[in-house]
């Protein structure tokens, strides 16, 4: 009897959200998982064993009772791990890793205020994200688990549609398209055409007369080819996020 109190002590009963499967080994993927427990680790330690970054995970519950990330379960406790909540309340400013180039073009295309360097460390990205107070996006688990990171999320979807709708409906930021720079993330405002004139093409300028010039760059936008590509991507992520109505300021396509 004695080793059989033993050996039950030694596991806890975990409840498991689907929508966090996708961080736990394929055996693992079911609701309720018995995980080895050595008597000592708090409750984020046990999470973050299984695979689950704790900026995926909501609530907590020890025991049906609402729980901290520093507490220690007892012996055979049951542990109910919840997804976060959808949409989560932060400001709407993103720093992008190293691999999510296209998705940063994405966001500032919605203008969405997305830092991105396609050189940045993972310190000088947890670095930015602390100084000036952006979410960290990432699919690199390893990255969200780094105790100076001030707000991380992993970014679900191997697609870019994939990635950039799970970003809308998890945020909801606020969107105002044609309004940043695709390149580096600068505001932009409208310029004369004459004022650009001398830094177009020909044909474009016999085509074009409406213009906008980024405010950190200087890179010249305009309505051109890739306008009807851009403007199905911006209404899309409109159905994805509804209540975005269209920014009159500028539009335009490099």
């Amino acid at each position: 009897m004695a080793s059989d109190t033993a050996c039950a002590e030694s596991f806890l009963r975990v409840w498991l959200d689907r929508e966090l499967w996708l961080f736990v080994a394929p055996r693992h993927r079911r609701a309720r998982i018995s995980v080895r427990y050595d008597g000592t680790a708090s409750l984020g330690h046990v999470v973050q064993s299984m695979g689950v970054p704790l900026t995926e995970v909501g609530a907590l519950l020890l025991d049906g009772v609402s729980a901290e990330h520093s507490q220690r379960p007892g012996p055979a406790s049951i542990i109910e791990v919840r997804s976060v909540g959808r949409p989560q309340e932060v400001r709407g400013s993103f720093v992008l890793d190293v691999h999510l180039g296209t998705l940063a073009r994405r966001l500032r295309l919605l203008g969405v205020d997305t830092a991105y360097r396609n050189d940045a460390a993972d310190d000088e990205l947890i670095e930015q994200s602390t100084r000036e107070g952006r979410v960290l996006l990432t699919r690199d688990r390893g990255l969200l688990r780094r105790r100076a990171l001030w707000f991380g999320a992993f970014v679900r979807g191997s697609r870019t549609s994939e990635q950039l709708e799970d970003v809308l409906e998890r945020f909801a930021p606020p969107l105002e398209p044609w309004t940043r720079c695709l390149a580096c993330n600068g505001e932009l405002a409208p310029v004369p055409k004459g004022q650009v004139a001398g830094e177009l093409e020909p044909g474009t300028r016999r085509c074009y007369d409406v213009y906008a010039r980024c405010r950190s760059c200087g890179r010249v936008y305009w309505r051109g080819a890739h306008a009807p590509k851009l403007d199905a991507i911006v209404e899309q992520a409109r159905a994805v996020h509804p209540g975005q109505g269209e920014n009159p300021r500028i539009r335009g396509s490099p």
